[in-house]
């Protein structure tokens, strides 16, 4: 138990506390307001845990004083109680569904509540709600209930459109999140002129029964302006901005004192061969390579990870924003970095022909590829060369032709690189690995920041060479430290619930797949394997995919499904994520003979925090693709594109491009040639006359309908269908010449 733990139980079931919501316990315990987010998981996690209860208005109770009458002794009789507590999501229709409390990644929607358009109260998007379950069925046969307490705003602060109506100032707010403008005051307030995209804090959240009012605290600029949208993006999902003063100030000093000097405790490396392998447009190096044949025929890999915790100490000012931002963040025109670029991008990156001190996994393995020794410790690199993926899978098209452009020492690492990787890569398939054909969207910009188109990353043999180096440290040293009886942050993903992979199951069967039961991992393998090059492709993975928990940190033993590990964390990425920060600490306390005082609790709550830090990232990157695309489809309606079926719902099809991987969608009403029903158990709506259908990864020609930014809507109209679902493979995607911003860092997959 944490000390935060102790601290809170004692306070709670102190005989004269009384019930208060967890903001009041914060004030009580003095605790800073940089604290409260970090009181309230540790109380969510106790009561989670049976320590802990919450109590009418999300009061934070002792377990056996959930009922005000146990404060005077009397005995509470337990009964199941009808309030919840949970996370609320409004539909665009006005009524809602919210996600409880203690539902897992597992249960999915299906452990939502819908709550009807007149029971929301003023909740909005992502607000912890308590809910009292009415015992009616709702939608889709959920149970119904009622918003009766917002416990906690997600915000109060969102982006949106300024306009004028009536004499009035208002706001559409970005997104499907309230379908009414806001009221923000006269005309003009704050300077603001029709079309600028502005921030607003909101005073009266709107409801079914009033609108709502809000005050503008700032102006981003003139909607469609370079650099607004982004803008807007990072306002919405309260992304970090820049860094404060004395974190700059903290990396200036680390700055000062580095000279490249190699101390007794690091081990000096510079001698040996190490190149890196990143993005052609990366601009921080945070893993680097060496491998060497050993006398009895073993492979020696050496995996150099950036010594970020040199220069990022334990509870400095640096490390504090580090912990807070969690994650640096990706986004189409720039990067929000986790540490100021003095280190992200020159003392800790692994730059070529410079000293760098580095975090180096050895690993040995055996002729075949099996892992027999891992040996983990500070060192001291030189890289000898930069290379980039396009490089790589050049030389491995051709060998030969690259023997008079590098050295012959670095030539034969690169073919020894190639061949130990395929072979563990093997390895890692035999063991029921899965891999999904997801590939990342990418924004393609000019030298202005404009969008001149999308296209989809390939996963050549140039990615998966230092994909399967990665993924072979992050697991050896999740081993070793677990070897050793130590807590540590790992990323853990669980197994599918027997209940999603009988749906998933039931729906590869209505594609006219024939597999095996699917709660075997080498079933769903095969079925991967089998949808390769079909037209179904990407619908079988990302049904797959849906399939699937989340991945997240965690110290607790749950394993890496989609791994096929029983032991696994985050290593090798330091500079952009603060777990693999606190697994290189551990290690060097360990290697100091200095292991530190470990708490189940307080790393729990880390990595909940870093969990949480991770799926904003994602989120906003999501989000700000489909603005981009948006953006730039806006003044494109009528332009053709061929695209894929990859949704069917009772209310039309969703449709992504093949050369512009965008997604809209066409609407059941607009299929003029027929009347269409929906038939949920094949994935199909099907026309009564013509007996015409769509189905998933059906292929069709569609025109751009109508788009809506500010809505983040799409809409296709369907021009035709063509024939037969097992047409050639759509292998123009991801394949065109891209213009790339200059200032864009290369993005390296999350491991």
């Amino acid at each position: 138990m944490s000390d935060l733990d102790t601290l809170i139980l004692k306070h709670v079931n102190d005989p004269n506390y009384r019930p208060v919501k967890p903001k009041v316990i914060a004030k009580q315990l003095d605790f800073t307001d940089d604290d409260v987010s970090r009181l309230k998981r540790t109380i969510k996690r106790l009561v989670k845990d049976g320590k802990l209860a919450y109590g009418p208005s999300h009061l934070v109770c002792p377990v056996a004083a959930e009922h005000p009458a146990s404060k005077v002794g009397k005995p509470v009789k337990e009964k199941k109680s009808k309030h919840i507590v949970g996370t609320f999501r409004r539909a665009q229709g006005g009524f809602g569904f919210v996600r409880p409390e203690d539902a897992t990644s597992a249960d999915g929607r299906d452990a939502d509540i819908y709550v009807p358009a007149n029971a929301g109260g003023d909740a909005a998007n992502g607000d912890t709600v308590r809910i009292r379950l009415s015992g009616k069925r709702g939608r889709m046969g959920k149970p119904e209930g009622r918003v009766i307490d917002v416990v906690q705003r997600a915000t109060n602060r969102f982006v949106g459109t300024y306009l004028e109506q009536a004499g009035m100032g208002l706001v559409q707010i970005d997104g499907k999140i309230f379908n009414e403008p806001v009221y923000v005051g006269d005309p003009g307030a704050k300077g603001a002129q029709p079309d600028d995209k502005v921030v607003i804090e909101m005073v009266r959240f709107p409801s079914h029964v009033r609108d709502g009012e809000g005050v503008i605290v700032d102006i981003l600029g003139q909607r469609g302006q370079p650099g607004v949208d982004t803008l807007s993006i990072i306002y919405e999902f309260n992304l970090p901005g820049e860094f404060d003063e004395g974190s700059l100030e903290n990396a200036r000093k680390q700055a000062e004192k580095f000279d490249e000097s190699i101390g007794p405790r690091r081990q000096d490396l510079t001698d040996e061969t190490v190149i890196t392998i990143d993005p052609a447009t990366a601009r921080d190096f945070d893993d680097a390579i060496s491998l060497e044949r050993t006398e009895n025929g073993h492979w020696l890999l050496g995996v150099h990870i950036a010594d970020v915790s040199h220069f990022v100490r334990p509870n400095s000012g640096l490390d504090r924003e580090a912990k807070n931002r969690a994650t640096s963040v990706y986004l189409p025109d720039q990067v929000i970095p986790m540490l100021p670029e003095i280190i992200s991008n020159n003392l800790a990156s692994l730059q070529p022909d410079k000293v760098r001190y580095a975090m180096t996994a050895r690993i040995e393995f055996t002729a075949e590829g099996q892992r027999v020794a891992t040996d983990v410790f500070k060192s001291a690199i030189k890289s000898c060369r930069r290379f980039t993926y396009e490089e790589v899978d050049q030389y491995l098209a051709d060998r030969s032709g690259w023997k008079k452009k590098v050295t012959a020492p670095v030539h034969r690492l690169l073919g020894d690189m190639h061949e130990l990787a395929m072979m563990l890569r093997m390895r890692r398939m035999k063991r029921g690995s899965l891999e999904l054909a997801m590939p990342e969207l990418t924004i393609d910009l000019n030298k202005n920041g404009q969008v001149t188109g999308a296209h989809l990353e390939e996963n050549t043999e140039s990615h998966q060479i230092i994909e399967e180096f990665m993924l072979a440290a992050n697991e050896a040293v999740a081993e070793m430290l677990f070897d050793k009886g130590l807590l540590f942050l790992r990323r853990v993903h669980g197994a599918p619930s027997p209940r999603k992979l009988k749906a998933l199951n039931e729906f590869v069967k209505e594609l006219g797949l024939k597999t095996d039961d699917l709660a075997s991992r080498f079933a769903l393998q095969d079925l991967l394997s089998d949808v390769k090059g079909d037209s179904r492709e990407h619908a079988v993975n990302y049904s797959v995919l849906r399939s699937m928990q989340r991945a997240i940190y965690s110290p607790e033993e749950e394993g890496h499904f989609a791994l096929a590990s029983d032991c696994y964390c985050h290593f090798t990425s330091p500079i952009r994520r603060y777990p693999d920060l606190t697994v290189h600490r551990l290690i060097d306390a360990v290697n100091r003979g200095k292991p530190p005082e470990q708490h189940m609790g307080e790393l729990l709550t880390l990595g909940d925090h870093c969990s949480e830090r991770e799926q904003r990232a994602t989120d906003a990157e999501r989000e700000l693709n489909k603005v981009k695309l948006l953006n730039y489809l806006e003044d494109k309606v009528g332009t053709r594109l061929e695209g894929v079926v990859t949704g069917v719902e009772s209310y039309g099809l969703f449709v992504t491009g093949v050369e512009l991987p965008a997604e809209g969608f066409v609407h059941i009403t607009s299929l003029s040639d027929d009347y269409y029903k929906f038939d949920k158990a094949g994935h199909v709506i099907k026309g009564f006359r013509s007996g015409n259908t769509y189905r998933l990864g059906d292929q069709v020609t569609v025109a751009v309908a109508s788009v809506d930014v500010e809505r983040r809507e799409l809409d296709f109209r369907l021009i035709s269908k063509q024939g037969g679902a097992e047409q050639k493979r759509n292998a123009g995607i991801g394949k065109r010449k891209k213009e790339k911003h200059p200032n864009k860092r290369g993005r390296k997959k999350r491991r």
